[in-house]
Protein backbone atom coordinates (compact mmCIF):
# COMPACT_ATOMS: atom_id res chain seq x y z
CA UNK A 1 0.00 0.00 0.00
CA UNK A 2 2.97 2.77 1.08
CA UNK A 3 4.03 1.73 -2.43
CA UNK A 4 0.97 2.60 -4.47
CA UNK A 5 0.73 5.35 -2.47
CA UNK A 6 4.36 7.02 -3.46
CA UNK A 7 4.02 5.72 -6.77
CA UNK A 8 0.54 8.16 -6.84
CA UNK A 9 2.58 11.19 -5.25
CA UNK A 10 5.56 11.09 -7.73
CA UNK A 11 2.67 10.98 -10.63
CA UNK A 12 1.14 14.29 -9.48
CA UNK A 13 4.54 15.76 -9.17
CA UNK A 14 5.54 14.85 -12.61
CA UNK A 15 1.76 16.05 -14.00
CA UNK A 16 2.42 19.35 -12.44
CA UNK A 17 6.12 20.11 -13.56
CA UNK A 18 4.99 18.83 -16.99
CA UNK A 19 2.39 21.64 -16.14
CA UNK A 20 4.40 24.46 -15.45
CA UNK A 21 6.64 24.19 -18.37
CA UNK A 22 3.77 23.90 -20.80
CA UNK A 23 2.90 27.22 -19.20
CA UNK A 24 6.02 29.02 -19.28
CA UNK A 25 6.53 28.03 -23.31
CA UNK A 26 3.14 29.05 -23.56
CA UNK A 27 3.57 32.82 -22.37
CA UNK A 28 6.90 32.85 -23.96
CA UNK A 29 5.14 32.26 -27.15
CA UNK A 30 2.39 34.69 -26.72
CA UNK A 31 5.17 37.76 -25.80
CA UNK A 32 7.29 36.95 -29.17
CA UNK A 33 4.28 36.80 -31.06
CA UNK A 34 3.62 39.88 -29.56
CA UNK A 35 6.55 41.64 -30.47
CA UNK A 36 6.41 40.13 -33.75
CA UNK A 37 3.13 42.00 -34.13
CA UNK A 38 4.73 45.68 -33.30
CA UNK A 39 7.51 45.06 -35.22
CA UNK A 40 5.21 46.35 -38.47
CA UNK A 41 5.68 50.02 -36.89
CA UNK A 42 9.17 50.45 -38.01
CA UNK A 43 10.58 53.63 -38.70
CA UNK A 44 14.08 52.50 -40.35
CA UNK A 45 14.84 48.79 -41.48
CA UNK A 46 18.11 47.34 -40.99
CA UNK A 47 18.86 44.66 -43.40
CA UNK A 48 19.44 41.35 -42.32
CA UNK A 49 22.94 40.88 -44.52
CA UNK A 50 23.95 44.69 -42.70
CA UNK A 51 24.14 43.22 -39.09
CA UNK A 52 25.65 40.17 -40.07
CA UNK A 53 23.74 36.89 -38.71
CA UNK A 54 21.21 38.96 -37.21
CA UNK A 55 18.55 41.18 -38.60
CA UNK A 56 17.41 43.98 -36.46
CA UNK A 57 14.52 47.01 -36.46
CA UNK A 58 14.75 50.27 -35.32
CA UNK A 59 11.92 51.45 -33.64
CA UNK A 60 10.72 55.03 -32.93
CA UNK A 61 9.78 54.37 -29.39
CA UNK A 62 11.18 50.81 -28.23
CA UNK A 63 14.78 50.49 -29.43
CA UNK A 64 16.34 48.17 -31.53
CA UNK A 65 14.88 44.97 -31.29
CA UNK A 66 14.98 41.39 -33.53
CA UNK A 67 15.87 37.94 -33.65
CA UNK A 68 19.46 36.87 -31.91
CA UNK A 69 21.24 33.74 -32.93
CA UNK A 70 22.21 31.54 -29.80
CA UNK A 71 25.19 29.49 -29.88
CA UNK A 72 23.08 26.47 -30.82
CA UNK A 73 22.11 27.95 -33.64
CA UNK A 74 18.33 28.67 -32.07
CA UNK A 75 16.26 32.28 -32.65
CA UNK A 76 15.32 33.74 -29.28
CA UNK A 77 13.77 37.46 -28.49
CA UNK A 78 15.46 40.26 -27.36
CA UNK A 79 14.89 44.14 -26.74
CA UNK A 80 12.52 45.16 -23.89
CA UNK A 81 10.37 41.41 -23.80
CA UNK A 82 11.65 38.79 -21.31
CA UNK A 83 15.33 38.53 -20.20
CA UNK A 84 17.00 35.40 -20.66
CA UNK A 85 20.65 34.55 -20.35
CA UNK A 86 21.14 33.40 -24.01
CA UNK A 87 19.95 36.61 -25.42
CA UNK A 88 22.88 38.53 -27.60
CA UNK A 89 21.95 42.21 -28.83
CA UNK A 90 22.30 42.92 -31.70
CA UNK A 91 26.01 45.51 -32.73
CA UNK A 92 24.59 49.02 -33.30
CA UNK A 93 24.37 49.55 -37.40
CA UNK A 94 26.93 51.39 -39.36
CA UNK A 95 26.51 54.86 -41.63
CA UNK A 96 27.77 52.47 -44.67
CA UNK A 97 25.80 49.42 -43.06
CA UNK A 98 22.93 51.52 -44.02
CA UNK A 99 23.62 52.97 -46.83
CA UNK A 100 24.59 56.30 -45.97
CA UNK A 101 27.97 57.97 -47.71
CA UNK A 102 29.73 61.45 -47.64
CA UNK A 103 31.59 62.94 -50.08
CA UNK A 104 33.77 66.71 -49.91
CA UNK A 105 34.38 68.90 -52.92
CA UNK A 106 33.19 68.61 -56.38
CA UNK A 107 32.88 65.14 -57.26
CA UNK A 108 33.14 64.47 -60.80
CA UNK A 109 36.49 66.53 -61.61
CA UNK A 110 40.07 65.80 -61.38
CA UNK A 111 41.78 65.65 -58.52
CA UNK A 112 41.86 64.12 -55.50
CA UNK A 113 40.23 60.96 -54.47
CA UNK A 114 37.63 62.56 -52.85
CA UNK A 115 37.02 65.58 -55.76
CA UNK A 116 38.14 67.90 -57.19
CA UNK A 117 42.21 69.83 -56.04
CA UNK A 118 41.08 73.24 -54.76
CA UNK A 119 43.91 75.88 -56.10
CA UNK A 120 43.46 79.54 -55.03
CA UNK A 121 44.92 82.64 -54.10
CA UNK A 122 45.45 84.60 -50.82
CA UNK A 123 42.48 86.57 -50.10
CA UNK A 124 40.15 84.34 -52.33
CA UNK A 125 36.55 83.19 -50.98
CA UNK A 126 35.67 79.39 -52.09
CA UNK A 127 33.43 77.50 -51.79
CA UNK A 128 33.45 74.17 -50.70
CA UNK A 129 30.92 71.60 -50.47
CA UNK A 130 30.21 68.21 -48.42
CA UNK A 131 27.33 66.05 -49.40
CA UNK A 132 25.51 63.40 -47.48
CA UNK A 133 23.60 60.75 -49.68
CA UNK A 134 21.44 58.30 -48.81
CA UNK A 135 18.76 55.57 -50.38
CA UNK A 136 15.47 57.17 -49.71
CA UNK A 137 12.80 54.66 -49.63
CA UNK A 138 10.99 56.63 -48.23
CA UNK A 139 13.05 57.60 -45.16
CA UNK A 140 13.98 61.26 -44.16
CA UNK A 141 17.34 61.48 -41.35
CA UNK A 142 18.42 64.72 -39.86
CA UNK A 143 21.90 65.56 -40.51
CA UNK A 144 23.74 67.68 -37.91
CA UNK A 145 27.17 69.20 -38.42
CA UNK A 146 29.69 69.34 -35.66
CA UNK A 147 32.28 71.15 -36.81
CA UNK A 148 33.59 74.25 -38.50
CA UNK A 149 36.03 74.14 -41.80
CA UNK A 150 38.62 76.84 -39.27
CA UNK A 151 41.96 75.67 -39.93
CA UNK A 152 45.37 76.88 -40.33
CA UNK A 153 45.28 79.75 -42.80
CA UNK A 154 41.68 79.44 -43.73
CA UNK A 155 38.97 80.99 -42.30
CA UNK A 156 35.07 79.97 -42.25
CA UNK A 157 32.86 82.78 -43.34
CA UNK A 158 29.58 80.80 -43.26
CA UNK A 159 27.88 77.90 -44.38
CA UNK A 160 24.44 76.84 -46.47
CA UNK A 161 23.06 73.74 -46.65
CA UNK A 162 20.71 72.61 -49.68
CA UNK A 163 18.18 69.45 -50.40
CA UNK A 164 17.82 67.51 -53.03
CA UNK A 165 17.36 64.29 -54.49
CA UNK A 166 18.27 62.03 -58.03
CA UNK A 167 17.46 58.73 -59.69
CA UNK A 168 20.71 56.54 -60.15
CA UNK A 169 20.98 52.80 -61.51
CA UNK A 170 16.91 53.02 -60.97
CA UNK A 171 17.54 53.61 -56.92
CA UNK A 172 16.16 56.90 -55.58
CA UNK A 173 18.80 58.85 -53.66
CA UNK A 174 18.47 61.80 -51.56
CA UNK A 175 21.06 64.34 -50.77
CA UNK A 176 21.96 67.71 -48.14
CA UNK A 177 24.92 69.54 -49.78
CA UNK A 178 26.39 71.15 -46.58
CA UNK A 179 28.44 75.10 -48.34
CA UNK A 180 31.13 76.01 -46.44
CA UNK A 181 32.44 79.50 -47.68
CA UNK A 182 35.68 79.87 -46.95
CA UNK A 183 38.44 82.55 -47.60
CA UNK A 184 42.76 82.20 -47.85
CA UNK A 185 44.44 83.84 -45.21
CA UNK A 186 48.16 81.90 -45.85
CA UNK A 187 50.58 80.53 -48.62
CA UNK A 188 51.53 77.08 -49.12
CA UNK A 189 49.94 73.69 -49.31
CA UNK A 190 46.49 73.72 -46.56
CA UNK A 191 44.37 71.11 -45.89
CA UNK A 192 40.55 71.89 -45.43
CA UNK A 193 39.89 69.36 -42.16
CA UNK A 194 37.66 66.75 -42.21
CA UNK A 195 33.95 67.48 -41.16
CA UNK A 196 32.04 65.91 -38.29
CA UNK A 197 28.79 64.98 -38.99
CA UNK A 198 25.63 63.51 -36.58
CA UNK A 199 22.64 61.52 -37.66
CA UNK A 200 20.54 61.26 -34.51
CA UNK A 201 18.93 57.88 -33.59
CA UNK A 202 15.43 57.08 -31.87
CA UNK A 203 17.38 54.89 -29.63
CA UNK A 204 19.55 57.64 -28.15
CA UNK A 205 22.81 57.11 -30.24
CA UNK A 206 23.60 58.89 -32.99
CA UNK A 207 25.45 57.75 -36.26
CA UNK A 208 28.67 59.64 -36.78
CA UNK A 209 29.83 61.04 -40.26
CA UNK A 210 33.19 61.86 -41.10
CA UNK A 211 34.62 63.79 -44.62
CA UNK A 212 37.76 63.53 -45.63
CA UNK A 213 40.66 66.07 -45.56
CA UNK A 214 41.03 68.00 -48.86
CA UNK A 215 44.38 69.89 -49.67
CA UNK A 216 44.41 73.22 -50.93
CA UNK A 217 47.16 74.77 -53.11
CA UNK A 218 47.37 79.11 -51.88
CA UNK A 219 49.46 80.69 -54.22
CA UNK A 220 50.70 84.21 -53.45
CA UNK A 221 48.68 87.14 -55.77
CA UNK A 222 49.85 88.43 -58.71
CA UNK A 223 51.47 91.68 -57.87
CA UNK A 224 51.68 93.84 -61.35
CA UNK A 225 53.64 96.56 -59.44
CA UNK A 226 57.12 95.03 -59.95
CA UNK A 227 56.52 94.54 -63.58
CA UNK A 228 55.29 97.97 -63.85
CA UNK A 229 57.82 99.66 -62.33
CA UNK A 230 60.35 97.98 -64.28
CA UNK A 231 58.37 98.62 -67.45
CA UNK A 232 59.41 102.53 -66.19
CA UNK A 233 62.50 102.04 -64.91
CA UNK A 234 63.50 100.31 -68.24
CA UNK A 235 61.67 102.72 -70.67
CA UNK A 236 63.34 105.81 -68.67
CA UNK A 237 66.64 103.85 -69.16
CA UNK A 238 66.11 103.28 -72.79
CA UNK A 239 64.92 107.07 -73.16
CA UNK A 240 68.21 108.26 -71.17
CA UNK A 241 70.41 106.12 -73.23
CA UNK A 242 68.49 107.38 -76.62
CA UNK A 243 69.28 111.27 -75.15
CA UNK A 244 72.87 110.00 -74.20
CA UNK A 245 73.15 109.07 -78.09
CA UNK A 246 71.58 112.14 -79.60
CA UNK A 247 73.49 114.51 -77.42
CA UNK A 248 77.33 112.48 -78.05
CA UNK A 249 75.88 112.70 -81.86
CA UNK A 250 75.06 116.61 -81.62
CA UNK A 251 78.53 116.65 -79.88
CA UNK A 252 80.44 114.37 -82.22
CA UNK A 253 78.92 116.24 -85.21
CA UNK A 254 79.62 119.76 -83.33
CA UNK A 255 82.96 119.03 -83.10
CA UNK A 256 83.57 117.65 -86.47
CA UNK A 257 82.15 121.23 -87.84
CA UNK A 258 84.51 122.44 -85.75
CA UNK A 259 87.22 120.65 -87.23
CA UNK A 260 85.89 121.09 -90.80
CA UNK A 261 85.47 125.12 -90.03
CA UNK A 262 89.30 125.47 -88.34
CA UNK A 263 90.22 123.06 -91.20
CA UNK A 264 88.79 124.90 -93.88
CA UNK A 265 90.11 128.49 -91.95
CA UNK A 266 93.75 127.56 -91.53
CA UNK A 267 93.66 126.93 -95.16
CA UNK A 268 92.98 129.80 -95.92
CA UNK A 269 95.24 131.28 -93.61
CA UNK A 270 97.98 128.99 -95.24
CA UNK A 271 97.36 130.68 -98.95
CA UNK A 272 97.61 133.99 -97.59
CA UNK A 273 100.75 133.53 -95.79
CA UNK A 274 102.16 131.97 -99.30
CA UNK A 275 100.63 135.41 -101.28
CA UNK A 276 102.32 137.95 -97.91
CA UNK A 277 105.53 138.28 -100.16
CA UNK A 278 103.99 139.22 -103.43
CA UNK A 279 100.27 140.61 -102.62
CA UNK A 280 99.73 144.17 -102.01
CA UNK A 281 99.80 144.66 -98.40
CA UNK A 282 96.47 146.61 -98.23
CA UNK A 283 94.46 144.32 -99.74
CA UNK A 284 96.04 141.53 -98.00
CA UNK A 285 95.36 142.69 -94.85
CA UNK A 286 91.90 143.42 -96.16
CA UNK A 287 91.95 139.88 -97.24
CA UNK A 288 92.92 138.61 -93.07
CA UNK A 289 90.35 140.99 -91.86
CA UNK A 290 87.92 138.79 -93.55
CA UNK A 291 88.65 135.44 -92.20
CA UNK A 292 89.00 136.99 -89.09
CA UNK A 293 85.25 137.91 -89.36
CA UNK A 294 84.16 134.58 -90.16
CA UNK A 295 85.72 132.93 -87.35
CA UNK A 296 83.85 135.65 -84.97
CA UNK A 297 80.69 134.59 -86.82
CA UNK A 298 81.85 131.05 -86.31
CA UNK A 299 82.42 131.54 -82.52
CA UNK A 300 79.89 133.77 -81.21
CA UNK A 301 76.85 133.60 -83.85
CA UNK A 302 74.92 136.18 -86.09
CA UNK A 303 73.47 137.11 -83.21
CA UNK A 304 76.38 138.34 -80.68
CA UNK A 305 77.93 139.55 -84.00
CA UNK A 306 74.79 142.05 -84.20
CA UNK A 307 73.90 140.56 -87.37
CA UNK A 308 70.86 138.34 -86.95
CA UNK A 309 68.06 138.75 -89.17
CA UNK A 310 69.88 140.95 -90.60
CA UNK A 311 70.64 138.98 -94.36
CA UNK A 312 68.49 136.32 -93.24
CA UNK A 313 71.91 134.12 -91.39
CA UNK A 314 70.96 131.74 -89.17
CA UNK A 315 73.09 130.72 -85.98
CA UNK A 316 74.26 128.07 -87.43
CA UNK A 317 76.02 129.22 -90.67
CA UNK A 318 79.50 128.64 -89.69
CA UNK A 319 81.35 126.59 -92.74
CA UNK A 320 82.59 128.03 -95.69
CA UNK A 321 82.94 131.66 -97.20
CA UNK A 322 79.71 133.59 -95.85
CA UNK A 323 78.80 136.82 -97.26
CA UNK A 324 77.01 138.06 -94.49
CA UNK A 325 80.81 137.75 -92.39
CA UNK A 326 81.58 141.26 -93.86
CA UNK A 327 78.88 142.86 -91.46
CA UNK A 328 80.71 141.84 -88.62
CA UNK A 329 81.46 144.40 -86.20
CA UNK A 330 84.66 143.51 -84.91
CA UNK A 331 85.47 146.60 -82.95
CA UNK A 332 81.67 146.37 -80.77
CA UNK A 333 83.10 142.67 -79.88
CA UNK A 334 86.49 144.02 -78.78
CA UNK A 335 84.18 146.84 -76.88
CA UNK A 336 82.01 144.21 -75.44
CA UNK A 337 85.36 142.01 -74.06
CA UNK A 338 84.62 139.13 -76.20
CA UNK A 339 87.73 139.65 -78.18
CA UNK A 340 90.38 140.15 -76.22
CA UNK A 341 93.82 141.17 -76.93
CA UNK A 342 92.08 141.63 -80.98
CA UNK A 343 92.95 145.26 -80.50
CA UNK A 344 96.58 145.55 -82.12
CA UNK A 345 94.71 143.76 -84.78
CA UNK A 346 92.27 145.54 -85.24
CA UNK A 347 94.42 148.82 -85.20
CA UNK A 348 96.48 146.87 -88.67
CA UNK A 349 93.22 146.60 -90.17
CA UNK A 350 91.92 149.76 -89.90
CA UNK A 351 95.34 151.47 -91.03
CA UNK A 352 95.05 149.44 -94.53
CA UNK A 353 91.48 150.60 -94.78
CA UNK A 354 91.76 154.35 -93.94
CA UNK A 355 95.70 154.74 -94.01
CA UNK A 356 96.88 152.89 -97.14
CA UNK A 357 100.49 152.87 -97.67
CA UNK A 358 102.61 150.13 -98.86
CA UNK A 359 104.01 147.53 -95.92
CA UNK A 360 106.66 145.35 -95.95
CA UNK A 361 106.24 141.76 -96.01
CA UNK A 362 107.84 141.17 -92.62
CA UNK A 363 104.84 143.41 -90.89
CA UNK A 364 102.44 141.36 -92.74
CA UNK A 365 103.88 138.15 -91.57
CA UNK A 366 104.02 139.23 -88.23
CA UNK A 367 100.14 140.24 -88.23
CA UNK A 368 99.75 136.57 -89.56
CA UNK A 369 100.84 135.05 -86.97
CA UNK A 370 99.04 137.27 -84.63
CA UNK A 371 95.95 136.39 -86.35
CA UNK A 372 96.65 132.74 -86.56
CA UNK A 373 97.46 133.01 -82.22
CA UNK A 374 94.11 134.58 -81.11
CA UNK A 375 92.32 132.76 -83.62
CA UNK A 376 93.76 129.26 -81.60
CA UNK A 377 95.10 127.96 -85.42
CA UNK A 378 98.25 126.16 -85.74
CA UNK A 379 100.28 125.65 -88.84
CA UNK A 380 100.27 121.81 -90.21
CA UNK A 381 104.18 121.12 -89.80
Amino acid sequence: MKTKSNQSKKSSKTLKSENAKNTQNTGRSEKVALVKQNSEDSALVVPANALGDSAGVLYADSGLVGNAVNSDGAHSASGDVGNSDNVETPAFPTAEQLGISITAGNTGNAGNATGSLFSATVGDTINFPVTVSWNENGLAILVVPMSSANAKGILQLGMSQESSRLVKNGKEIAQITFNYKLVMQDTGNLNIPAMRFEIPTPMGQSLDLRSESVPVRVDAPFNAMPFIAGGVVGICVLLAALWRMRKRSRERAAVAAKNAFENALREKMVVLKQRVMVADSREWLLELEGICKEYTLHQFGAKACGIAGSAGIAETEVAGTMPAASTVNLDALVADGKLDGWKPLLEEFAHARYGGGKRDSFENKETWKLAMQLMGLKEDD
